[in-house]
């Protein structure tokens, strides 16, 4: 890392030196603790937590489809000593070089223990991020969304959902549909026996024509539908996983600059084993941008308290953008939006990731019903015209999210090649560097009682449309490296119904935030950097050393107990509920006055000091 240029004062340095030495005590005390607690179980390592339990079961007669992730290399004869073992191997993922294989549950031990193997995971079940909830058009606006700005015309998202019915407003530009649920893939015309997918199009593309008026965010971009969804809004991680194989496999072929995953499942493992993660991770590594949901953990259903670490899977991704919801209330302004209880917060389980990245509309989306939809036959309540209905969710809010970056790739890819006159397109905006425009430009938001909102609530802030595009529109991706990005100066604020409203400027990096108000930090921001390039993990590694608030593996937030305190359960997931006896602040391993305790201050042991933001 390169050294600071503004020199820290004496009280400064020696708070990050405090902040180095404690988590590494800390980090200390958890591995020492893991190791403890593994003792009994090195052999189980491999397994997911679902499939650990069924290992150590005295009953072991099941059998569960699992994700074998392998060493490079031994996929082939793997595959072959299963099938001798007479074990089913329903497909191959050379993409993250995996295995989608029966087991008897009896076997789980013998594959943990196989050097050949990296990880097994369950194949679990894949659902829809919505929730049946039944406001006027207000979408376009309060995002800043215009009539003479950019449509999404040359962008094509690959929605992996329920499907996409023909819908009024969308049919002529889904440009090709693949169904992965019929144990192949197989290309066929266009349907939604759910109406998960369709909704979620139309709300992100729609062109004006549904019930006479609604327009969608990006009203000129192509859908590639690839089916994996279930009439029942279920589906398995594996169809997912090939799914994300397929549309990077065939990304030029048929122009996905986006894939959508308005779905998602519980985390059973850490990001770094699991598959449906790490095929995310090899899509964007090949340049698409992955836009996910958040869940919808975000209350408990049985006391309706708050709850930490309720992020689902592939929302722990770290290299996706990642997207919680909130509620426009009716009006265009922005001051009124509040964070939708149900929107899950993070930290990401296991690994501790800053998720969301950021949020958007989601709660009570106007958008098309899928007439042949099982969603709507269930709940004819949600209809609000013969062809248009209402949903809400993190789904909703990741969907209106990846129409946004439909704006901001046109908007850029325009700018640029009329700035350059460019026979060949321009360099394209690579998922980090779309990720760095969504968080720089968010909107912070405030609760009702004028408190802002914890970063493992609102990620960087509200997604702002209209600042994204303006960014990008600026953005020279032709300039050689290291030199500056930006090619005009841009004041960093949006006006929204007449109100001027001032950027977040900060970037959640992994772990860490770091803000842009400093000199080297906007230098770092705003040159060709290697770390907005398309083979950087999003959080590997700490860039900036001005203003960083969060060390690496320490969470933050409002009422968050982490570590050996009580956790909260909800549908098998481990979810932090309620609060703490320090309101507002969050415990870092045992309840003693030793352990951190992070909110407005910092404190270490005896020793207090104003965090550094």
């Amino acid at each position: 890392m390169r050294p600071l240029r503004v020199p820290l004062n004496d009280n400064r340095r020696i708070a990050r030196i405090l902040i180095r030495l404690t988590a590494i005590t800390i980090a200390t005390l958890i591995v020492t603790a893991g190791v403890a607690r593994a003792e009994g179980t090195a052999h189980t390592s491999k397994l997911d937590r679902v499939l650990r339990r069924f290992s150590e079961r005295a009953n072991q007669t099941g059998t569960h489809r699992v994700i074998v992730r392998l060493k490079p290399g031994y996929r082939s004869a793997v595959a072959r000593d299963l099938r001798a073992h007479g074990d089913l191997v329903a497909m191959e993922h050379a993409f993250i070089e995996a295995l989608t294989v029966d087991v008897h549950d009896a076997d789980l031990t013998a594959l943990a223990v196989d050097p050949r193997i990296e990880s097994v995971s369950i194949d679990g079940t894949v659902g829809a991020h919505s929730t049946p909830n039944a406001d006027a058009d207000l979408l376009r606006g309060t995002l800043g969304v215009t009539a003479t700005g950019p449509t999404g015309t040359g962008v094509g998202i690959a929605l992996i959902d329920s499907g996409i019915e023909p819908a009024v407003g969308v049919g002529g530009r889904i440009t090709a549909f693949y169904d992965f649920i019929q144990g192949g893939i197989v290309q066929r015309s266009a349907y939604d026996d759910f109406g998960h997918g369709t909704h979620l199009a139309v709300a992100m593309g729609g062109d004006g024509v549904l019930e006479g008026s609604y327009k969608g965010i990006a009203p000129g971009v192509k859908f590639i539908g690839l089916k994996v969804l279930d009439g029942k809004g279920h589906g398995r991680t594996s169809d997912v996983i090939r799914a994300i194989e397929f549309a990077t496999a065939n990304k030029v072929g048929l122009g996905i600059d986006i894939i959508n995953l308005s779905l998602g499942h519980p985390i059973y493992e850490s990001a770094v084993s699991d598959p449906l993660v790490q095929a995310v991770e090899q899509a964007v590594r090949a340049g698409i941008i992955v836009v996910a949901s958040a869940g919808n953990f975000g209350v408990s259903r049985d006391t309706g308290m708050p709850g930490y670490g309720g992020i689902t899977s592939p929302g722990n991704a770290p290299s996706a953008i990642t997207v919680g919801a909130f509620k426009v209330n009716n009006t265009l302004s922005r001051s009124d939006d509040r964070i939708a209880d149900y929107s899950s917060r993070g930290p990401s389980w296991y690994d501790g990731f800053a998720k969301p990245d950021v949020v958007a509309p989601g709660h009570r989306l106007f958008s098309a019903a899928a007439i042949h939809g099982q969603l709507y036959d269930e709940y004819p309540s949600l209809k609000t015209g013969s062809k248009s209905a209402r949903l809400s969710g993190s789904s909703m809010a990741a969907g209106i999210t990846s129409a946004v970056v439909a704006l901001v790739l046109e908007a850029h890819r325009a700018a640029n090649t009329g700035r350059y006159s460019c026979v060949n397109a321009p360099p394209p905006l690579t998922a980090n560097a779309v990720k760095m425009i969504l968080q720089f430009t968010a909107l912070r938001m405030r609760d009702d009682l004028g408190t802002e909102y914890d970063a493992l609530t609102q990620g960087a802030g509200a997604v702002n449309a209209a600042g994204a595009v303006r960014l990008a529109q600026a953005i020279d991706t032709t300039a050689p490296f290291g030199s500056w990005w930006l090619t005009t100066a841009i004041a960093p604020a949006t006006t929204i119904a007449g109100e001027s409203l001032t950027w977040a400027q900060n970037i959640v990096w992994g772990s860490n935030v770091v803000w842009g108000t400093g000199a080297y930090t906007n230098e770092q921001a705003w040159a060709t950097n290697i770390v907005w390039g398309t083979n950087i993990v999003w959080g590997t590694n700490i860039v900036w050393g001005t203003n960083i608030v969060w060390g690496t593996n320490v969470v933050w937030g409002n009422n968050i107990v982490w570590g050996t305190a009580l956790i909260g359960r909800i549908d098998g997931e481990n979810v932090v509920w309620g609060t703490t006896a320090d309101q507002n602040n969050i415990v870092w391993g045992t309840l003693d006055s030793n352990n951190i305790v992070w909110g407005t201050n910092i404190v270490w042991g005896t020793l207090a000091y104003a965090s550094l933001q």
